[in-house]
């Protein structure tokens, strides 16, 4: 059950008045979180006042048009109120869905080659360079973590990845792209094809918030460390001493290891930043798992064995299985024009999301 705008109002006013409390302003932490419970709320009370008066210039309207003089020129206002009012409430709507608890967080991309060989890891490139583009329209930034890297057809590396790991830190990130968890397959004529034969192979994505290291309370007694040398493309120095780190957490079993950077230290970090994240993700998946039944309804569990795309170039066409979506523009796609299949799939979601608009109270 979401909350009436009035109630975001009253709890605007109460966060007000704490705002004026000297003992909050010196808590950073505190202050932090009243800001951005403000910043959530202030949405829900701008578009009812909008609404209302929208609704009470309609009823006006209405009015207006049992009138013979009047009623020619009401029509032409009538429509676009109507058209005001709609559009209104579907964002009203929009800004009463309770946010998810990893809102506002940078997040990891993992992409992973799957099926399909030397294709399957030129598809894993193919789509972290989408996603890189998509980024940049967006003016969200973007980290390299890590990298393994193909070398496909004789060519040279760097076209596809075994594993390509990257940061996204940017408002909405985790919003707009959680729903992209899941195999996507490709289905296109290789260019090591000689017979002009169409190939479908496979790509995993994963998407992890960022996550704290402390509020997993993961202990350096859980960790082993090991350092190696870096292996591959690197330039100078980068395998010649032992920087790469590889770190086990023995609890659970998750091995994470990076070797992008020169620094032994730097890849230690970006390593750590990994491995939270998938423990993170391993906790989330085992609560999704005892709600699958209820989810199964769903838009989508974003579970990776679950194929959510065909991208399929021989026809230019991009199909989303979970809500039916088929678009002809998949050259522009991958080139990092997202925004109708993102849109697509928050819209399902949107749908499945109880949430009600109040009625007009005047």
């Amino acid at each position: 059950m979401s909350m009436h705008p009035r109630d975001a109002a009253t709890r605007i006013e109460a966060i007000d008045a704490k705002l004026m409390d000297p003992a909050i302003l010196s808590d950073k932490n505190q202050l932090r979180d009243l800001a951005q419970e403000r910043a959530r709320l202030s949405p829900i009370v701008e578009c009812w006042a909008e609404l209302t008066q929208a609704r009470v210039e309609l009823k006006e309207t209405n009015e207006m048009l049992e009138d013979p003089e009047m009623r020619e020129m009401a029509l032409e206002e009538h429509g676009l109120l109507v058209a005001k009012v709609e559009q209104l409430k579907a964002d009203l709507r929009m800004a009463l869905i309770p946010p998810d608890p990893y809102d506002g967080r940078d997040i990891l991309v993992e992409i992973r080659a799957g099926t399909g060989g030397d294709e399957a890891g030129l598809f894993a490139g193919d789509l972290f360079r989408m996603y890189i583009r998509y980024c940049e329209s967006r003016r969200w930034k973007t980290e390299m973590i890590s990298r393994s890297e193909i070398t496909a057809g004789g060519g040279k590396a760097g076209q596809g990845y075994k594993e390509v790991v990257f940061q996204i830190s940017g408002d909405d990130a985790y919003k707009y792209l959680r729903h992209e968890s899941g195999v996507h397959r490709v289905q296109r004529v290789p260019s090591t094809e000689t017979q002009g034969r169409i190939h479908t192979s496979a790509a995993t994505v994963a998407i992890m918030p960022v996550a704290e290291i402390v509020e997993l309370n993961i202990e350096e007694k859980d960790l082993r460390v090991d350092v190696f040398r870096a292996s591959g493309p690197g330039g100078q120095s980068v395998n010649t001493t032992d920087s790469a780190v590889r770190i086990t957490h023995l609890p659970t079993g998750v091995v994470v290891q990076c070797q992008d950077e020169k620094s032994q230290h730097k890849n230690r970090a970006k390593a750590m930043k990994v491995l939270a994240s998938r423990i993170l993700e391993a906790q989330e998946a085992e609560v999704a798992a005892e709600q699958r039944e209820q989810r199964r309804a769903q838009v989508g569990s974003g579970d990776r064995s679950e194929r959510i795309r065909t991208y399929n170039f021989p026809q230019n066409r991009l199909t989303d299985h979970r809500v039916g979506l088929t678009i002809y523009k998949l050259d522009r796609i991958m080139d990092g024009d997202m925004k109708e299949v993102v849109d697509a799939m928050l819209e399902a979601v949107l749908r499945q999301v109880p949430t009600d608009v109040p009625e007009d109270e005047a």
